[in-house]
């Protein structure tokens, strides 16, 4: 298999070009290489159809980054490549960015798509990941029930052993020709409803539609550090289209699960850990989880404050641009026992009276460790 050119390079713009600059581009190269203009040129319909396949990753923005990051690779396959699977696909994209289905084509270049069929309607669901899955990317399958071709009728819609009608109103062309003075418009047939036929006997399994409910589970990869909320478009998983009509996209909304232990604040992860008053003051070594299920060992100063925070460095989530991973940042809280036995209180006073110049029972105007502590969490 021949490898894909650069998008940018295909569109003929800088990698800094922003979206009005790549839409020009693409506008021109889908003129200038559209088949109706090059009948017959199979070249000038590859280039159309490589430009609509660039233009379709660079004017998303999410798209866009995700190639910039990964080339190809990260807009390849069900996660939310590209995506023109036919050269039905091409043209919706292209009218689309003429302001409608071929209608520019139509007026100046005679209707050469007419009768085409609809395009199908885009599904969107959501769908939650956990806080691991994000750490680590995952691949989802998403179980959807979507119209497939009737196996009954073989998807035309009619009864088996009858036909379709060609439609007496447009006389099978699917649109009708309206004089206004010296110009001639071509619209949609109302009767067949650009068809150019129609069905007299359905059949009665789809009862006409041409398409029965099945299952129809997609697989999704989704990558590391994706954020809540993002939403991946998968072309082609949508309901199929009409008479032959490209099939509609499907829209997936992600969500991320809240984490018992771990909050996410950007590429950070923040937990918080409980020390006893000892390790507060005196520190220690202690083991912290992290999000891949391992444990890392991390010093706790002497004198660490409750509420400080300390920080571990790559043990976050990945970054969005694919370089690194966040930090995994650890907020204190001293333990502060409720019940103690009269020799720990013993103890304890010794260290307030050592604590005040070893003058027991003299005032010294320093509050008492029990004083501290009921500042601290008062």
């Amino acid at each position: 298999m021949a490898q894909k050119r650069d998008y940018y390079e295909v569109l003929g713009v800088d990698r800094k070009a922003d979206e009005d600059t790549i839409k020009k581009a693409y506008r021109k190269q889908a003129l200038d290489n559209h088949p109706d203009r090059n009948p017959g040129n199979t070249e000038a319909e590859q280039r159309f159809k490589e430009a609509a396949e660039a233009y379709a990753v660079l004017s998303d923005p999410q798209k866009r980054q995700r190639y910039d990051q990964y080339g190809h690779a990260g807009v390849s396959g069900p996660q939310g490549g590209p995506g023109f699977a036919t050269a039905e696909d091409v043209f919706a994209a292209f009218g689309d960015l003429f302001g409608g289905s071929g209608g520019f084509f139509e007026q100046f270049f005679g209707g050469g798509r007419r009768g085409r069929g609809r395009r199908g309607s885009s599904l969107k669901v959501d769908l939650e990941l956990t806080l691991e899955e994000v750490a680590t990317g995952a691949t989802k399958t998403i179980a959807l029930k979507r119209p497939e071709p009737c196996g009954h009728c073989g998807g035309s819609g009619a009864r088996p052993g009858t036909r379709k009608k060609r439609c007496g109103t447009c006389h099978g062309h699917g649109e009708v020709v309206r004089n206004q003075g010296f110009f001639q418009l071509r619209q949609t047939c109302p009767h067949c409803h650009g068809q150019g036929e129609h069905i007299e006997d359905p059949c009665p399994k789809c009862h006409g539609r041409g398409a029965i409910a099945k299952d129809a589970p997609v697989n999704i990869t989704i990558p590391a550090g994706i954020e809540s909320g993002h939403t991946e478009r998968i072309p082609g998983q949508g309901e199929p289209g009409e008479a032959g009509g490209p099939p509609g996209d499907l829209v997936v909304v992600l969500h991320v699960r809240d984490h018992e232990v771990f909050t996410r604040v950007g590429d950070d992860l923040l937990m918080q850990s409980r020390i006893s008053f000892r390790q507060a003051v005196t520190g220690d070594d202690v083991e912290i989880p992290t999000i891949s299920g391992t444990t890392v060992a991390v010093k706790i100063p002497p004198g660490t404050q409750p509420g400080e925070k300390l920080r571990i460095r790559n043990h976050g989530l990945p970054r969005a641009d694919g370089y690194g991973r966040g930090n995994l940042v650890v907020q204190i809280q001293v333990d502060v026992p409720k019940k103690i036995t009269p020799e720990q209180e013993d103890l304890l006073r010794q260290f307030d009276d050592l604590d005040a110049g070893g003058k027991k029972g003299k005032k010294t105007g320093r509050k008492t460790i029990f004083e501290k502590v009921k500042d601290i969490f008062s």
